[in-house]
């Protein structure tokens, strides 16, 4: 049943790290019929990109954030229900945390507006509250819009003043979209009006001069000084995101990588008697990850130092394997690592069942945020695009991440029932091991990465 009342549309929490998501398409209208549960709206966040349930059934009323615009958790997004015409968009202003603050505020709101000044400023500033990821926000000094957490450790890291930056967010506040543009244009951005002249007030003692501030970042490229075939595309939250982690990775870990192979001959052959029944009694197909996937759980628990992650000067270790699986999106244009939990209790056709159903449901964007949180070891198979081998980087703040690669035909020496070294042609498997050095030393990887093709070489149909 169609509800009667206002129905609001937040920008949900994606994940406990993450402060603001990006609306990145309406699948609904304003005006348009919608039942409860049904795909609202698609956000994008550098954690996930996902579709958004109605939280209702009825008619979409009112939209009050914009596609390409970006806002804090919890910013109401849309109106289900209720008059729409009535309901007008909310400044993104925080509410008072307190009486004392709600006072200030409406003695603020029933002031005449006067250009803010640096005494005056200070003046207004409330005392502060305790921190929360998602409300608490400062106030900048443009005196027109609130900052987020995100946008005030960016402007911090480069220098910036967020004042200084136009904002295109609602009621003018600056986004983490507007600051990370104003960076890379060089942080060039127009001065505030000054306000209008006194002629009878004495002027002022010029102020001290202003530490100078870091070195721009260099200007980035406008397309009309593109050069001929050049094209331009602006970067997705999600890319964005995949960027700042990958780089602090590698600023934060030792990355080495180990590699070794692996006769799949056995696997292969268990593989092909399976592939049938899997397929048609379960829906699943057990490919070559499946098994590495199976095997490198079992490891895992002989090896809790490659399960486990440095946590400032504790090292911390689980009784239990939480498995990430690096899937590609939109074409190679994105990149989510969605995590089967408690993985060391499940068998093969149970972890074949697990890892086809995450992987469809990152591709369809229909993950919760729990299945992209918890991870404690990543597994990433460049090798079904052929690929034999690489050195991925780590997931922080795991310790490792396995690469599976591409099964090649190859000469291989054996021994035969004489004991005799023989030629024969067996499916190789190259793995590697990039784990952090901080932790893993290179021959406690080796140790994991032989006890790993042991388990994939001997494997029968009573394994796991």
């Amino acid at each position: 049943m169609a509800t009667t009342e206002a129905i609001d549309v937040v920008m949900p929490q994606m994940g406990v790290s993450v402060s603001e998501g990006t609306v990145t398409k309406w699948l609904k209208q304003e005006g348009e019929q919608v039942e409860a549960d049904e795909s609202l709206l698609e956000i994008s966040t550098d954690k996930v990109d996902t579709e958004v349930p109605s939280p209702a059934s009825g008619t979409l009323t009112q939209i009050l954030v914009q596609e390409g615009e970006t806002v804090e958790v919890g910013t109401k997004l849309a109106v289900i229900g209720g008059d729409g015409a009535a309901a007008a968009p909310q400044e993104d202003v925080p509410e008072p945390a307190t009486a004392q603050a709600a006072a200030e505020s409406a003695a603020v709101s029933d002031a005449p507006a006067t250009p803010p000044t640096a005494d005056t400023v200070d003046e207004a500033k409330p005392a502060p509250a305790p921190a929360s990821e998602t409300t608490a926000e400062a106030p900048s000094s443009n005196g027109k819009t609130f900052v987020s957490p995100v946008v005030a450790k960016i402007a911090s890291e480069h220098g910036v003043d967020p004042s200084q930056v136009p904002g295109t967010g609602r009621g003018g506040r600056v986004t983490k979209k507007d600051i990370l543009n104003f960076i890379e244009s060089g942080g060039q951005a127009a001065q505030p009006a000054a306000p209008p002249a006194q002629p009878e007030a004495p002027k002022a003692p010029a102020a001290p001069p202003t530490p100078a501030a870091p070195a721009p970042a260099p200007a980035a490229v406008s397309p009309a000084a593109a050069q001929v075939g050049e094209s331009f595309e602006p970067m997705s939250a999600m890319r964005k995101g995949i960027a700042e982690h990958m780089r602090r990775s590698l600023d934060t870990s030792a990355h080495v990588t180990s590699a070794i192979e692996v006769d799949m001959s056995k696997v292969a052959a268990i593989r092909s008697k399976l592939k049938k029944e899997y397929q048609q009694s379960y829906g699943v197909n057990p490919t070559y990850l499946i098994f590495v996937a199976r095997a490198a759980t079992e490891t895992l628990r002989e090896y809790p130092w490659v399960n486990g992650e440095i946590r400032g000067d504790q090292i911390v270790t689980r009784s239990y394997v939480n498995l990430g699986f690096a899937v590609e999106l939109q074409d190679g244009k994105g990149l989510i690592v969605p995590v089967v939990k408690n993985a060391e209790t499940l068998n093969l056709l149970g972890m074949a069942k697990a890892v086809t159903d995450i992987a469809q449901r990152a591709r369809d964007k229909k993950l919760l945020p729990d299945e992209v949180q918890g991870g404690t070891f990543t597994i990433t198979n460049p090798g079904g695009f052929g690929t034999f081998h690489g050195t991925p980087v780590i997931s922080q703040p795991q310790a490792a991440i396995l690469g599976t690669y591409a099964v090649v035909k190859r000469a291989w020496v054996i021994q035969d029932d004489m004991g005799e070294d023989v030629i024969a042609i067996r499916p190789i498997m190259n793995l590697t091991l990039t784990y952090d050095h901080r932790l893993v030393d290179g021959a406690l990887a080796g140790r994991f990465l032989r006890d790993l093709r042991e388990k994939l070489e001997s494997w029968d149909e009573s394994t796991y």
